[in-house]
């Protein structure tokens, strides 16, 4: 069907008529009745059928007839919005910068000559641009949900102004974390709105989100039946992850595209692969998150350049809604983890009826994506053989990741040097690309990002024994078996034997210092004996002075045994020694009183002069 017999408004179809669009494609000829009647409406329908025009124009011609309504057409079945207000608009929102940027120019072509305005909205870029068009007042927001929500907790966006929104890319957004987003713009939008929702794929949590805010609306799928365009042809070629480089620019050379691009799973991969393929003699440019928004329109604008071969490298993020016409061709050099992400990629390429190829370079690590894939699409893919004589032999090696945490290079940039770190390590040096990413760097000092800190003490090799003094001259090393350096400091200070060797002759065990976590037990299981005082063992690390007790400077109280026996040891029993008593040193018998026992102490101690 053409547009041209379905009494479109005069300033729309002469804006049609001058870019070209002449024939429908199927969602716009299914989409387009019911929308422009005012109904509610969920479009699927495979990438690059058209999905912006089928909502687009349905809502330009409502506007224009309800603001400026031509004879010619007054008994088209559009249905005008009533009582339009100055500074009332249509909300279209999408996931990605880049889809918002093609919404808005796709809007402006269809709104020349009308004196109708839209405007994009979306983050990296500055504020002020956005709040002075919707200050003025446009008619169509072409927005990201994450900007326009914070433009709208300013005041400076009016969410009670909507009268139609239109999700382009739902199951994207959804996927992409913006499911409480749209859920807050749909509590604060009228309910009388018209609602749109628009995707290759549509799942039940759109769905049901829109039922919850009282949309109704009528299905129109023309996807039911096949996932992909027909006019794609897709192949896969098997080589191993090392052969990926060779085969990418084997494909690349045999069918000499105009045109391609090329998909990565991995973001830090586009960088290597654009410089692989320019030191090569293919002109390649790469986008993908790592860059700034002027950079990504810039690349954006040399790729669509007219260009005799150009090569734009990618992620996901240019795979869902960018409208290139020109691509020819798509390589996925590593397979998407998502089958519906893989028919998004090749959807790229054989747009508005074009035909176009894609090729798909299948390792080692693919194997389950290739299932899943030939699984979604119900239909085995044609495998790609190469002969020998058509594969580049002779290329410049893709170029090492170079990492900033060499040996003396820094760690890279704590916690905003993690996965993508671009911070400074403590000795100031910028972190890379990959943050400290580099497991046998020895960071210089750096936070090292999320690897860095972790690696630290393992490149350094073993820490050397703590010491509290100069060891003895003579004196071996530690060695395997024996206690670690910090099992010798506490049993330096607890007066425990130390090592593994045999205890000197008539040292005996003494029993772990009770600090709280549990009562300590000598040897044989018995519970330590301390002096009658009452007073704790002591649970400080180091020595007591000569005489004192463990009770603030009192004295510690010898343990006087019943029936002694030679060098104080018990009958029947165990050798028990003073706390903090040197090793060998005979137990002395407590005496009744006080000044019995200090005398028989001393005694004890010097010998006595008068004997």
């Amino acid at each position: 069907m053409k547009f041209s017999e379905i009494q479109l408004h005069p300033l729309l179809q002469a804006n049609l008529d001058k870019i070209g669009f002449a024939e429908c494609t199927k969602i716009q000829e299914q989409a387009i009745p019911i929308l422009r009647t005012g109904k509610d409406v969920a479009g699927l329908a495979q990438t690059g059928t058209g999905k912006t025009g089928a909502f687009l124009i349905p809502l330009i011609d409502r506007l224009l007839k309800a603001e400026k309504p031509d004879e010619s057409v007054k008994d088209s079945p559009t249905v005008a919005f009533h009582e339009w207000k100055k500074k009332q608009y249509i909300l279209v929102l999408v996931p990605t910068r880049e889809l918002a940027e093609q919404v808005y120019e796709n809007a402006v072509k269809f709104l020349e000559g009308t004196g109708y305005n839209a405007v994009s909205i979306y983050g990296g870029t500055t504020y002020e641009k956005q709040i002075a068009a919707l200050k003025s007042g446009v008619e169509f927001v072409i927005a990201t949900p994450g900007r326009f929500i914070d433009l709208h907790k300013e005041h400076m966006a009016d969410l009670g102004l909507v009268r139609a929104v239109a999700f382009d890319e739902a199951d994207r957004m959804f996927d992409m974390g913006f499911k409480d987003d749209m859920i807050f713009i749909l509590k604060r939008i009228p309910r009388d709105r018209q609602f749109l929702v628009f995707s290759a794929t549509l799942n039940f949590d759109v769905l049901n989100v829109a039922y919850e805010f009282g949309a109704d609306p009528v299905e129109v799928n023309i996807s039911r039946d096949q996932a992909k365009a027909d006019n794609v042809k897709d192949f896969f070629l098997h080589a191993g992850t090392e052969e990926k480089p060779k085969y990418l620019l084997s494909v690349i050379k045999k069918f000499n595209p105009r045109q391609a691009i090329i998909f990565s799973n991995f973001k830090h991969n586009v960088e290597k692969l654009t410089k692989f393929l320019t030191s090569n003699g293919v002109p390649a440019v790469g986008i993908s998150s790592l860059l700034t928004q002027a950079q990504r329109v810039r690349v954006m604008e040399q790729f669509k350049a007219d260009n005799d071969q150009n090569i734009l490298v990618a992620t996901d993020v240019a795979a869902r809604g960018l409208d290139i016409l020109g691509v020819d061709m798509v390589i996925n050099y590593d397979l998407p983890d998502d089958a519906e992400n893989y028919v998004h990629r090749i959807g790229r390429t054989g747009r508005a009826g074009a035909t176009g190829q894609a090729f798909s370079l299948v390792g080692e690590r693919d194997v389950d994506a290739h299932m899943r894939i030939e699984e979604y699409l119900k239909h085995k893919i044609e495998n790609l053989w190469l002969d020998d004589t058509e594969l580049i032999t002779d290329f410049k090696p893709v170029p090492r990741e170079e990492y900033r945490g060499r040996p003396g290079g820094g760690g890279g940039g704590g916690r905003s040097g993690g996965r993508d770190g671009g911070g400074r390590d403590r000795g100031g040096r910028p972190g890379g690309r990959d943050g400290g990413r580099d497991r046998n760097a020895r960071p210089s000092g750096g936070g090292g990002g999320r690897e860095g800190g972790r690696d630290r003490d393992r490149n350094r090799g073993p820490r050397p024994p703590r010491q509290d003094g100069p060891r003895p001259e003579g004196a071996p090393a530690q060695v395997a078996g024996e206690r670690g350096p910090r099992q010798e400091h506490r049993d330096r200070n607890s007066g425990r034997h130390q090592g593994n060797g045999p205890r000197p002759e008539g040292q005996n065990r003494e029993p772990r210092p009770n600090t709280g976590g549990g009562r300590g037990r000598d040897r044989d299981g018995q519970r330590p004996q301390h002096a009658r005082s009452g007073s704790a063992p002591n649970a400080g690390n180091g020595p007591r002075p000569n005489g004192q007790g463990p009770q603030g400077g009192r004295t510690q109280e010898p343990r006087r045994h019943g029936n002694g026996g030679p060098n104080g040891r018990p009958q029947g029993g165990r050798p028990q020694h003073a706390r903090g008593a040197k090793p060998g040193a005979p137990a002395a018998a407590a005496p009744a009183g006080l000044g019995k026992k200090v005398s028989g102490f001393f005694k004890k101690l010097f010998g006595n002069k008068e004997s």
